[in-house]
């Protein structure tokens, strides 16, 4: 059960036809947990008071704040039509506290939230699209259940601007796409675990008839005893993808919803990242708590004894591999389309003092190419090899990466290319750039290329060149030069140039690209199709290199030996809004020597290839439990215990569909928590703006 403590307030009548266009919330996370504002033609009361549920009719979401969110500014010309004809006469406003501590010197909160209205009509209209899953099933202790929702589009064409995402505990990510002639396009993605407002959609694009709108929730049913049900108390779950549109105002619907479970068929085409979880430190508060249930959505909230602090720590693996896999220096790591690991690694070939002149041309050519496989898919379980390629193609290979149809994108520093190679086992080369043995820095060839990451959706190409070239190179999925770009910087008054850009990771929930800056000792991020600087993340802890780096929701990233500096060689976990470290860790009985690459698998599993040891870590996720004493106690405010009410009556529709006879809806559940910051860099605007280009006028 969460602990919110919950105040409903009415908000006045709207005599006229209006339109709201911006949020400004007056509110401390100090205080309050969260709030939710509701449009609706009739109230569950006309008072401003803890009373039973928001609206007798159907309730229409308008606006969520949590965790001194800034204030949200819909796009140009777009605002939600309320008022006289619109069938929402009435505003309701939810405030859910989560620590009672302010009170105690029985003040009185002034939490609100102002509205910027406009009589002026808007040529747009915004609404709400909810995906929900009624009827999954999570089994205990099943890794990963996937509730899946999907509708065929019907209606006049909308503009996603905005998404937000909802489950309980057991949801680790949920995704929201449109589907058109069998493209998926991603509307938005989030953990459900970081504050559930409203986040800019992933990219401008629209929903029209025919096309399909889907969402997939990601469970675990691990730690469970019991099979947990779609529901509303904090023992079921939820899951929700909403979409705030607009469209065009003579067509205007403000509130729309799927149910329907998508077909196993659809779903195969997912993109992978819908799978993959994006991790978060929780803190659930259990277990010893006095509680009664008052109505089928009414529940008095009581004493909380305990605090249970759950926290993930990455702990080495000791008995992976279960066989030893003969490896060179290991240079480049890399899932493959079924999740299997892919190991590039250099034979019996060194790179040493004497491997290059010092117009960095290769001088040991007379070796040959390696004989050995360097590419070896891996089961990521228990190490064994599945297949091994890449005999006689390569000199001294480097960083790797695959695409979507699971070819191989490899740098080699001997040869002073980036190779597209097939993953059938033939060894293919399906495409070449950069000239073989030839290092330059003009658009047709390379000096030492490190890495490559792949776009997803857009197949566009972006290679770190290199050890003696200080760049980001941009090209289509044909191997077109499209553009390139230097470091950035966070200081106005210097720019520091790359010192061997070692490490690309394509963010795709964020269209960014970030480069592990070795010889600096940071990580830099730009926007992927534009090359313009976003962020860097330069900490002590590093000590002066950072080697590598990969993506889920958080960055992963592993430094190295300097000579500059001292510091432990170890693995990180980043938050990359805050640039937080989050965690670090390491081997327990071996050592790190070169870290060299890291990558994360979609069950949270973290491989560090290392090459100066030819080894690769294996690293998972430990549970760690700590119960601290909280004595917190829930207040009487004005002579009553304060009650937490349900939202949307949720409770009435899941037992209205498909037998669900499950009672109740416990609107403790709708926001989640409270550990991940999602602070900014100083220089990002004050306001939640979204911008979106307008639709076109309906003939």
């Amino acid at each position: 059960m969460y602990f919110i403590i919950v105040s409903l307030v009415l908000k006045t009548l709207m005599r006229c036809l209006s339109s709201t266009v911006d949020f400004i919330p007056h509110a401390s996370m100090d205080t309050v947990h969260h709030m939710l504002l509701f449009g609706c033609q009739t109230p569950a009361s006309t008072r401003s008071n803890c009373v039973p549920g928001t609206c007798e009719d159907e309730a229409s979401i308008l606006y969520a704040w949590a965790r001194n969110a800034p204030p949200t500014k819909l796009p140009k010309d777009v605002g939600f039509k309320v008022g006289k004809d619109s069938g929402m006469s009435y505003f309701v406003l939810q405030i859910h506290y989560g620590d009672v501590s302010a009170f105690r010197d029985h003040h009185r909160d002034c939490s609100g939230l102002t509205l910027k209205m406009t009589s002026k009509p808007q040529p747009f209209i915004a609404g709400i699209y909810l995906l929900m899953s009624v009827d999954t099933i999570i089994l205990p202790g099943k890794r990963v259940t996937n509730a899946d929702i999907a509708c065929e589009y019907t209606s006049y064409p909308i503009y996603p601007f905005a998404f937000r995402t909802h489950t309980h505990h057991l949801g680790k990510v949920v995704s929201g796409y449109r589907i058109r002639d069998g493209k998926w396009s991603l509307i938005g993605r989030q953990s459900p675990q970081l504050p559930q407002a409203f986040y800019p959609a992933n990219e401008e694009l629209n929903v029209k008839n025919g096309d399909t709108i889907a969402a997939r929730c990601v469970f675990t049913g691990e730690g469970r005893t019991y099979k947990t049900y779609i529901g509303g108390t904090s023992e079921d779950e939820m899951c929700n993808f909403y979409i705030m549109y607009y469209m065009d105002s003579k067509h205007a619907i403000p509130y729309m919803s799927c149910i329907e479970t998508g077909s196993k068929q659809l779903f195969r085409h997912i993109p992978a990242e819908a799978s993959i979880p994006i991790r978060v430190s929780l803190t659930v508060y259990s277990e010893k708590k006095f509680e009664r249930n008052i109505a089928s959505h009414l529940t008095i909230i009581g004493l909380f004894s305990y605090a249970c602090v759950v926290d993930y720590h990455l702990e080495p693996v000791l008995a992976w591999p279960q066989s030893s896999l003969q490896l060179g220096q290991v240079s480049g790591l890399a899932l493959d389309t079924n999740s299997n690991l892919v190991i590039f690694h250099r034979g019996d070939h060194h790179w040493g003092s004497n491997s290059f002149n010092s117009q960095a041309r290769y001088l040991e050519r007379s070796l040959g190419p390696i004989q050995q496989s360097t590419i070896l898919i891996v089961d990521t379980a228990k190490g064994n090899i599945l297949q091994a390629s890449g005999r006689n193609m390569f000199y001294l290979p480097h960083g790797i990466t695959t695409d979507k149809e699971n070819n191989y994108w490899v740098t080699d520093v001997a040869l002073h290319q980036v190779l597209k190679v097939s993953s059938d086992g033939r060894d293919t080369i399906l495409l070449a750039l950069g000239e073989a043995f030839t290092p330059g820095s003009d658009s047709k060839h390379f000096c030492q290329p490190t890495d490559v990451a792949v776009d997803p959706k857009s197949g566009e190409i972006f290679v770190s060149d290199g050890y003696c070239n200080t760049r980001i190179l941009r090209f289509s999925p044909k191997g077109q030069y499209l553009s390139e770009w230097g470091a950035g910087s966070s200081d106005r008054r210097r720019r520091v140039p790359f010192r061997v850009p070692h490490s690309l990771v394509f963010l795709a929930d964020r269209q960014e690209v970030c480069v592990a800056d070795r010889e600096n000792g940071r990580i830099q991020c730009f926007i992927a199709e534009t090359g313009e600087f976003v962020k860097e993340i330069k900490k002590d802890e590093f000590g002066g290199e950072v080697f590598a780096i990969t993506y889920n929701g958080l960055l992963f990233a592993v430094n190295g030996d300097s000579p500059y500096h001292s510091a432990p060689i170890r693995g990180f976990i980043i938050n990359y809004s805050s640039k937080d470290i989050l965690d670090t860790f390491s081997p327990n009985k071996k050592e790190f020597k070169m870290p060299h690459d890291i990558v994360e698998t979609r069950d949270g599993s973290i491989f560090v290839g290392d090459a100066d040891s030819k080894t690769v870590f294996k690293f998972t996720e430990k549970l760690h439990r700590s119960v601290k004493k909280a004595g917190i106690q829930v207040q009487e405010l004005q002579g009553e215990i304060w009650r937490v009410l349900g939202t949307l009556n949720l409770g009435n529709f899941f037992a209205s569909h498909k037998g669900y006879s499950r009672q109740g809806f416990d609107q403790l559940s709708t926001e989640s928590s409270d550990q991940e910051h999602n602070d900014e860099d100083s220089s990002d605007s004050d306001n939640e703006e979204y911008s979106a280009l307008p639709p076109p006028q309906s003939s």
